[in-house]
């Protein structure tokens, strides 16, 4: 039924949890893990802020970094593959999986205006991905201790 499992990682603690739950799932029905984290750029009304990211040098520059902290992140799991990639994260995820991969993300909980300004990845890539969507759903818990008031 599948081919592979792809793993969005953005390094918070939801991303980490969509690791194990990803890594679990790869084990358990031999498939290859594959880790995907995307270096967002620019996107309205924040254009000022990437102002850095219009020189395609600061990519080549923070990609071998980038490399390097999801091999961290994988040492548990040596047989996994990492992908580095640039753009929107949901795009970039959509456009990795085809019709056999299994999709897997973590929901972060942002509040409703951080939801508003950002939008969700694990929202977008459910309504546009053309694979199955595994949503890992982050520790309630530890969102509401984050939480203002």
């Amino acid at each position: 039924m599948f081919s592979r499992i792809l793993v969005g990682i953005d390094f918070s603690p939801a991303s980490r949890q969509a690791l194990v739950c990803a890594a679990g799932l790869a084990k358990d029905l031999h498939l290859p893990l594959v880790a995907l984290h995307v270096v967002e750029t620019a996107r309205p009304p924040f254009y000022a802020a990437y102002a850095p990211l219009g020189d395609p040098g600061w990519f080549r520059d923070v990609e071998p970094r980038i490399h390097e902290k999801l091999e961290e992140w994988l040492a548990p799991y040596p047989s996994a593959r990492t992908l580095v990639a640039s753009g929107s994260p949901g795009e970039s995820l959509i456009a990795e999986a085809d019709p056999t991969t299994l999709l897997v993300v973590g929901e972060v909980g942002h509040s409703a205006l951080e939801h508003l300004l950002f939008g969700s990845t694990a929202t977008r890539v459910v309504h546009h991905a053309t694979c199955p969507v595994l949503v890992v759903r982050g520790d309630r818990a530890a969102r509401k201790a984050q939480e203002p008031g």
